[in-house]
């Protein structure tokens, strides 16, 4: 008990005490931007690191929204939601894509536990995780091609917040699956919880900037999606995965744009 209290302040103090270092590593985990710097660090700092998950995710979405500003007048809707998309889903070297697919062969593979968590470490992609992806991928377009500019604008910067946001709230109803070791154990520690906590305020704080009734739909659409999933994980799997926790990100991404959508109809 003692072991498990130490670790859990030695985390928050870490991100407390070194907030550029835990930074970086969110930083490097997240993004594909190349900064090298106390990179030999980050093997200490993944647990404290995820206190920065939804800032690096507004990071991501405040950079779309700046590339897609410029090109816009350029570009059809159509088009200004594929880029969107690319940028939204690169910036993140495609992880998040890569952990829908394998969690896509897993969960629908109607195999015992162990079994499917083990096709979910295969590096190839099977027929279920395919389509998982294109499913997910064309609903985020038609959601995006959709969406006035006014309204397409403010929520590219919400989407990658939101995301990151329902890792951490997934990680803090959520068992790690896995006997071994595996990428999202690296993560995994007693303070997720408050960092879960923080992170939903945070995403509320953003929402609110936008207007009251975003947040109300958005934050619902949020939990939503992260209960829903959340449940099915735990029958399927007995936890989360890195996998899931990707997939969770995309599907949640997926969600508020739906939420969004569904108050430019209502308006």
């Amino acid at each position: 008990m003692g072991n498990g209290r130490e670790s859990y302040d030695s985390s928050l103090k870490l991100t407390l005490a070194h907030p550029l270092q835990s930074f970086l590593a969110a930083f490097r985990f997240l993004t594909i931007i190349p900064i090298s710097w106390k990179s030999d660090k980050d093997a200490s700092c993944f647990r404290a690191s995820i206190y920065w998950f939804p800032l690096i995710g507004l990071l991501i979405g405040s950079a779309t929204y700046a590339v897609i500003l410029l090109v816009s007048p350029y570009l059809t809707p159509s088009l200004q939601a594929v880029f969107a998309l690319v940028l939204l889903s690169g910036f993140s070297g495609f992880l998040h894509l890569d952990g829908l697919a394998d969690s896509g062969d897993g969960l629908f593979s109607s195999r015992p536990k162990e079994k499917a968590l083990s096709i979910m470490r295969d590096s190839r992609s099977g027929a279920m995780g395919v389509i998982a992806l294109i499913f997910v991928i064309l609903a985020k377009y038609a959601v995006l091609s959709d969406l006035q500019t006014n309204i397409l604008m403010p929520l590219l910067v919400l989407m990658p917040v939101a995301g990151r946001v329902a890792i951490l709230l997934t990680m803090a109803v959520l068992p790690y699956a896995r006997k071994d070791e595996g990428l999202g154990k690296l993560f995994y520690g007693r303070d997720r919880f408050l960092a879960a906590a923080l992170a939903l305020l945070f995403f509320i704080f953003c929402c609110l900037l936008v207007s009251l009734q975003w947040t109300v739909a958005m934050v619902m659409a949020l939990l939503f999606t992260v209960l829903v999933f959340a449940r099915f994980c735990f029958v399927k799997l007995g936890g989360a995965t890195g996998d899931t926790l990707g997939a969770v990100c995309e599907l949640t991404e997926l969600a508020v744009a739906v939420a969004v959508l569904c108050l430019q109809g209502a308006g």
